[in-house]
């Protein structure tokens, strides 16, 4: 398991003033500004991070080494990251995006699926996207309970129970 958690992105500039504009990926993204000072994905530059207001998509923020415009505009596409101490425990069935990235995926017969190469949310649900030797495409595996009973960060494990036609 990582150190540094991503919970937040920079998309650009707002204004003429420095700021930037932040998506938060905090479950209340508010408390984004509680982990601050922020890091980049290496954990080399540091960010302090103060929220102005919340703006469509997310909020305009103050961001530690920008001043001007043109810095923000720079900044676009900065991931940002918190130290995993820094961020609340979760319960037994929650888990962070990064912690499953990279765990291999069994079906209920103990047969190797493929490695969870991301975790995508376009909206409805938690989607993993798996990869694999035997697989020809990617294929999106719904990260619901009745699909993913089993999730063993000790042994770096999921095991699975996918739709007949999935794989």
């Amino acid at each position: 398991m990582s150190d540094l958690i991503c919970v937040g992105a920079i998309s650009g500039s707002f204004g003429v003033r420095g700021e930037v504009r932040l998506k938060s990926f905090c479950a209340i993204p508010e408390d984004i500004e509680t982990y601050s000072p922020l890091s980049d994905e290496a954990g080399e530059t540091s960010y302090s991070l103060t929220l102005t207001r919340a703006i469509k998509n997310g909020f305009a923020a103050r961001l530690g080494g920008v001043e001007t415009k043109e810095q923000a505009d720079a900044a676009r596409g900065l991931r940002l990251f918190a130290r995993r101490d820094q961020l609340p425990s979760l319960p037994d069935d929650e888990y962070y995006h990064a912690d499953l990235i990279g765990l291999e995926v069994f079906d209920t017969g103990g047969n190797l699926l493929g490695r969870v190469k991301s975790v995508m949310n376009h909206g409805a649900a938690d989607l993993l996207e798996i990869h694999g030797p035997g697989l020809k495409t990617t294929v999106l595996l719904p990260f619901t309970l009745a699909i993913v009973p089993t999730v063993d960060l000790v042994q770096g494990r999921i095991v699975a129970d996918p739709p007949d036609g999935l794989f």
